[in-house]
């Protein structure tokens, strides 16, 4: 698969993977592999260097994101930090 993405481009994003931590790293691979279709785990699995199961972890893991969420308002003027 060609590079859907410039080279600077390619760059940053691997800069920024490295600083993340592992449970970051596999949500942000499995955001950009999501992007791209059909093909995206292979790509983003090869320009990580992770295994695809890890990024298939991470769209399990953004799915139930996602359902935790629902429901979930917060009263108005409620502190956030509590």
């Amino acid at each position: 698969m060609n590079s859907p993405y410039s080279e600077s481009v390619v760059v940053k994003m691997q800069r920024l993977f490295s600083r993340l931590s592992e449970k970051d790293r596999r949500r942000y691979a499995a955001i950009e592999a999501e992007k791209l279709g059909h093909g995206g785990i292979g790509y983003i699995s090869e320009l990580f260097g992770i295994d695809p199961k890890t990024i298939r972890r991470g769209l399990t893991e953004l799915e139930q994101l996602e359902d935790d969420a629902k429901g979930v308002i917060r009263k108005k003027g409620a502190d956030a930090t509590q």
